[in-house]
């Protein structure tokens, strides 16, 4: 068969297929006020672009992956190929703030149905252990380097084209990754049969939709505080009845079951946080670059790098870190040392790239990726060997799921000190004064409107942001600290198992 001949090839078109996925998750931070300006999104509005991708992710890849198995991997990485295509050209033409929001909720349709089948290929393609070990690691470092070009890359398009060339980029590498996946992938007849737990999903996605909703809005003075909790009951009468069908199914979609070892509840709290850490910061950061330092989006993108570099490379460090130190000990030292990159973070001027600047950033991404690490052995080490895939899926699930919860934290966060900071100028019309302190992204969609009358809103925004990013940076902190002390007290007591050996990539 050709796949068998051409193995490599099929490495090549599966990478390439993961490609515009990882940059999916890190552009779009950089092009955030360049299309807050063009559609007037509002900032509750620019949370909801950012947070719907990895929502609607954490509730889809488990099923998608499942069902993978039942059609077959290459059918649907060809078909998520497809849809993320189609996805990424509505996006990038998005009239208004809600048809993005539509256009990202299918690209995470779209990106669901491929990263599972990603990993099964190579898994199906390289028999050899030696020879898959290396398919492993080319692909975490594929996964690594693209994650740390979005940025960058995302800040170079935006040098010379509108914003939605964030999205546009993906739909000539899917031209040429699409002929080469249907040639190159290989063909298996599915053998797995029974229920798609697709209702499980929807459920999950929309409990959690709905308690984000109400997280968001019940911050805000102009908000229903009957449809706040309207939306709050209806989010947790939810979530309750998808934990319950969880913990009473013999086939769940997540087995909650595993949530009774420490290590694992423990390795799951860390993913979530570090996750939500990494992508609040990049989010946050990037717009106090182009808001209030006024970077161009290349100068951001150039900022932020020290920080995804430093993620990329504290994957590899963490499994060399902890077969040295242990688990327990590696897990601590990470959480401390990014609860102080934090804190040095929220007094630091970020007006130039400084030697502080730079190691605290470079600092943080390596002790959050070497945290995110580090809860992965400690979930594959605690679990059952028959349930391993099942702790890979709640693996996965957390990370993107904390990808989700931290933009929604340090999104109500920011958005709370913020408008409490800000001090409006004189003449501002009564009904723009509640928009104009709501977020940057408000403050600046009203100053533009006003144009030069808006020059004093727009440097009160940016006195504003400041401040209130340095609370939130300290804030963030402090959470972590406390989470390295939980986790120095859970992890007492750990035991990895023999059986378990996780891919350090």
């Amino acid at each position: 068969m050709l796949f068998l001949r051409n193995r490599w090839f099929v490495l090549l078109s599966v990478l390439l297929a993961f490609l515009p996925i990882i940059l999916d998750m890190t552009i779009l931070h950089i092009a955030v006020p360049s299309l807050t300006l063009a559609l007037g999104a509002s900032g509750n509005e620019v949370l909801w672009i950012i947070d719907i991708y990895p929502l609607i992710m954490a509730g889809l890849l488990v099923p998608m992956g499942t069902l993978s198995d039942r059609v077959g991997h290459r059918r649907m990485l060809l078909a998520g190929l497809f849809i993320f295509m189609l996805a990424s050209l509505a996006a990038a033409f998005s009239p208004t703030a809600g048809f993005l929001i539509a256009a990202r909720i299918l690209l995470a349709v779209g990106g669901s149905m491929v990263m599972p089948n990603v990993l099964a290929l190579i898994r199906h393609t390289f028999d050899d252990p030696k020879e898959r070990g290396m398919a492993l690691g080319l692909w975490g470092t594929f996964g690594s380097a693209g994650a740390a070009l979005g940025p960058l890359g995302g800040g170079a398009l935006l040098e010379h084209f509108w914003w939605g060339a964030v999205f546009l980029i993906n739909v000539p590498i899917i031209l040429v990754v699409l002929p080469l996946a249907f040639l190159n992938l290989p063909r298996y007849t599915p053998t797995v049969k029974g229920n798609w737990a697709i209702r499980q999903a929807l459920v999950l996605i929309a409990s959690l939709i709905a308690i984000i909703y109400a997280v968001k809005s019940g911050f805000k003075v102009e908000s229903s505080l009957l449809t706040t909790y309207l939306m709050l009951a209806t989010g947790l009468g939810l979530l309750t009845w998808f934990v319950r069908q969880q913990l009473s199914s013999a086939d769940p979609m997540l087995d909650l079951s595993l949530f009774r070892k420490p290590a694992i509840c423990t390795g799951i709290i860390m993913a979530l946080v570090a996750s939500g850490a990494l992508t609040g910061v990049e989010l946050t950061l990037a717009q106090e670059l182009q808001f209030v330092m006024e970077y161009s989006p290349l100068q951001a993108g150039l900022f932020m790098m020290p920080l995804v570099v430093g993620s990329a490379l504290g994957g590899p460090l963490a499994g060399y870190a902890t077969a040295l130190c242990g688990l327990r000990s590696v897990a601590v030292a990470s959480l401390l040392a990014a609860a102080g990159c934090l804190a040095g973070l929220s007094s630091s001027d970020f007006s130039h790239p400084s030697i502080i600047v730079i190691t605290l950033l470079t600092v943080l991404g390596i002790s959050l990726s070497i945290g995110f690490t580090a809860s992965s052995i400690a979930i594959m080490n605690s679990a059952p060997p028959e349930k391993a895939g099942a702790a890979g899926s709640l693996e996965v699930t957390g990370y993107e799921l904390g990808a989700s919860l931290g933009i929604t934290f340090f999104g109500v966060l920011l958005s709370v000190t913020y408008s409490n900071a800000i001090r409006l100028p004189d003449g501002l019309p009564g009904n723009m004064q509640s928009t104009a302190s709501s977020s940057i992204s408000d403050t600046m969609v009203i100053a533009d409107q006003l144009g030069t009358a808006g020059t004093a809103l727009a440097q009160a925004g940016r006195v504003a942001f400041s401040d209130a990013h340095s609370i939130v940076l300290l804030t963030s902190a402090s959470m972590i600290a406390m989470l390295a002390v939980t986790v120095f007290v859970a992890l007492r007591n750990y035991q990895p198992s023999t059986q378990h050996q996780p891919n350090p990539n």
